[in-house]
């Protein structure tokens, strides 16, 4: 009984975010999907990205949280609409909650949004939300072993951004060994040493957004 109340769930999530999905390609509106662990540099990597793109493209950000607007009002301080959704203690996002973010904004008048997905490595695996890209942020204080120790969330995304380089050599942080688990899991997968502290590696990781959003079509 267990096994089907959840295929049910999934199944009407995944109807939900493909109806998301066409919702921003009839508006020409390309979507990433931000995830990561609480503190790896989720609303610090929006905010990197926003910085030099604002004057490029037009965007928007879903910001999702357990609670507070914290890091929703960090972003929108950058002058980019942001939306808000306080989950009520639920650990993602899914598709209906970004369903009704998306009613809040003017898609008409946006090329890009970028959503922060709720701070955990387990459930927003399982939440499609009808996103083009899907990216990790993992971070050198969480430890070399989360490839290990969290396969389906590395496996099923597009890119990964390894943040916080800057304090690499204050930690037991393996970069070979980490690679390598993630390379088991999700073979080619683009990778970006980054600070968004200091700017490192964001060069690249801003070139591969815009090639990504070109191939989406917007």
């Amino acid at each position: 009984m267990r096994v089907s109340v959840l295929e049910e769930v999934f199944s009407a999530n995944d109807q939900l975010a493909e109806s998301n999905r066409r919702r921003l390609d009839e508006a020409g509106v390309f979507g990433v999907n931000l995830m990561a662990s609480p503190g790896a540099g989720k609303t610090s990597l929006i905010t990197r990205t926003i910085e030099p793109l604002r004057g490029e493209v037009r965007i928007a950000a879903v910001d999702g949280d357990i609670a507070t607007t914290l890091d929703a009002d960090r972003i929108a301080a950058f002058g980019v609409p942001t939306v808000q959704i306080n989950t009520g203690g639920a650990c993602h996002l899914d598709a209906a909650m970004l369903q009704r973010a998306l009613s809040k904004l003017d898609l008409n008048h946006l090329a890009l949004l970028i959503v922060e997905n709720v701070g955990n490595l387990v459930c927003p695996a399982a939440f499609k939300l009808g996103m083009h890209r899907s990216v990790l942020i993992a971070s050198v204080p969480e430890g070399d072993d989360k490839p290990y120790k969290y396969p389906v969330m590395y496996r099923g995304v597009n890119a990964l951004v390894l943040n916080k380089m800057d304090v690499l050599a204050a930690f037991d942080f393996d970069v070979q060994y980490f690679r390598r688990g993630v390379e088991a899991l999700n073979p080619g997968l683009a990778f970006f040493p980054m600070s968004c502290k200091t700017g490192e590696g964001l060069d690249l990781w801003l070139a591969w957004r815009r090639a990504e959003r070109k191939r989406g079509g917007t």
